[in-house]
């Protein structure tokens, strides 16, 4: 949590190592676990699948969920969140809701993890651009947080409500909340997640009309990044990180200005590609797609989108699927 990644990562390594005189499925589903979880924010998605589902395998509720009460949390919920995030980074969105829900069920009758599993589901709904369903699972985890006295989880939740909020007032109201539990989280020790708690402070800004504030958040998120390693968004950022550019209307846009976002939006396909992140891939392509219309490069725009978009599974409907549909229809009347 205080985001020493690459140790941790060293330390993962060291258990595996030891697996071969560690026969009892319980620690190996907790050297799994940790393996997963270091890997998923280190941004090594299939890595991080592989050893997220060994340890799911190995559980077995009636000799594994006493395991809650040595480490905090159970870690079928654990690995089963994690998990999640990372099928729906890889572009499974239907199995990465389904592998969440699964996490409450199994959180069950166990506060702690109850409370992180839905701030977790939480998450997974932001990700997806569901407002309403972010803002009323975060305020559950809002609810269990305050009534256990979890101020970790606390934090995490609030900050999701706060962004949930701001997205849907014109105003964007929920900004305050937003960055007072980003401080509370901070003040926890805790370094993890401060990338992705940036980019919604970034989003919020960048809805509200302030762009360099937005350009800021970006920049304090991306030196994060440097700092610890922790890159499982870090596509993404460099893709708001264009748009942000793109908008400051106040500003003529220079070509240079314009030059950096393509770079910015390049470099989010680039990394989304090394990372197998095809989500996070299809929005970077919309994004370069709509500045490359813009520049008379509607065929070179409908190709990439076409490609990106055409590897998902046929019937998905996700928010981002949607609106490269839309995009597509758009420019084939070009």
């Amino acid at each position: 949590m205080r985001g020493e990644l690459h140790t941790a990562r060293e330390l993962g390594e060291q258990l595996l190592s030891m697996t071969s005189s560690l026969p009892d499925p319980a620690s190996l589903i907790e050297v799994h676990r940790a393996c997963g979880n270091t890997l998923f924010w280190l941004g090594e998605f299939g890595l991080a699948r592989e050893h997220l589902e060994h340890a799911i395998a190995l559980y077995r509720p009636d000799t594994h969920r006493s395991l809650a009460f040595r480490y905090g949390s159970d870690p079928k919920v654990v690995c089963l969140f994690y998990n999640a995030l990372t099928l729906w980074l890889l572009g499974y969105p239907d199995q990465a809701l389904r592998q969440c829900h699964e996490a409450l069920d199994a959180a069950h009758g166990l506060p702690h993890s109850l409370a992180a599993a839905h701030n977790w589901l939480a998450m997974l709904h932001q990700i997806r651009g569901d407002l309403s369903a972010s803002q009323d699972t975060a305020a559950t985890a809002v609810a269990l947080s305050q009534k256990h006295g979890f101020p970790h989880r606390l934090a995490m939740g609030r900050m999701l409500q706060g962004w949930a909020t701001a997205m849907q007032t014109p105003a964007g109201a929920g900004l305050a909340q937003l960055e007072d539990g980003l401080a509370a989280w901070q003040a926890t020790g805790s370094a993890l997640l401060r990338p992705y708690f940036l980019s919604l402070v970034a989003e919020v800004q960048h809805k509200s009309g302030q762009q360099d504030a937005g350009l800021h958040s970006l920049d304090q998120a991306l030196q994060a990044v440097e700092e610890h390693g922790e890159r499982f968004y870090e596509a993404e950022l460099y893709r708001r990180k264009g748009e942000c550019l793109l908008a400051r209307e106040d500003h003529p846009l220079t070509h240079r200005q314009t030059a950096t976002a393509e770079a910015c939006f390049q470099r989010a396909i680039e990394i989304a590609r090394r990372q197998r992140a095809r989500s996070l891939e299809l929005r970077a392509a919309m994004s370069l797609g709509r500045l490359w219309q813009t520049q008379n490069k509607t065929a070179e725009a409908r190709q990439l989108l076409a490609e990106v978009s055409g590897w998902f599974a046929p019937g998905l409907d996700t928010v981002d699927l949607q609106r490269a549909r839309l995009l597509l229809e758009g420019w084939a009347e070009r």
